[in-house]
């Protein structure tokens, strides 16, 4: 499915934003900056409240951006507990935003996919055994863990500083 754009400011707010239609980002050309983007920044929230951000690496695959952790992280736990979460990535395209929602991957089918596209994207390699997620190329083969975000909105702000378009999915 794909988003609805719009432009983000209106007219009597847009000064100096562009209010012209014909200067809206396409969903699809932002799905494929956020897809090659080499690092992510995730914004999830504490228990109590407070903000947490933190850099991620992360894959798009078919429409969701899946993110890697390590599952006793605050990113992982706060995930895992409430999946609401903003992903931002700067691109020489403009500056992206997405808000979502993670759910955490336990599903044999999908962490195979997942390990292939971060193999592919980052040639970082996972080892998947009896329904977990691991990095053999480390010391003691640490756990990781997959969120993927499936978005409910997004920003782009364009290069010139002057555009901006807003995603409803």
């Amino acid at each position: 499915m794909s988003p609805t754009a719009e432009l983000l400011f209106r007219p009597e707010d847009a000064t100096p934003m562009s209010t012209d239609e014909a200067d809206l980002l396409p969903w699809p050309v932002a799905a494929e900056l956020l897809a090659a983007v080499p690092k992510y920044w995730l914004a999830t929230g504490r228990a109590d409240g407070r903000p947490h951000v933190m850099p991620v690496l992360g894959v798009w695959l078919g429409g969701t951006l899946a993110v890697s952790s390590r599952p006793g992280s605050v990113k992982a736990r706060n995930l895992r507990r409430d999946g609401d979460c903003v992903v931002t990535a700067a691109t020489d395209g403009g500056d992206l935003v997405v808000e979502g929602t993670a759910v955490h991957v336990t599903g044999a089918a999908r962490q195979r996919e997942l390990a292939a596209a971060f193999a592919a994207k980052y040639d970082w390699r996972f080892g998947l055994r009896d329904g977990r997620v691991y990095d053999d190329s480390l010391p003691g083969s640490p756990e990781y863990a997959f969120f993927e975000i499936t978005p409910a909105k997004g920003f782009g702000y364009g290069a010139d500083g002057l555009t901006a378009t807003r995603w409803r999915f």
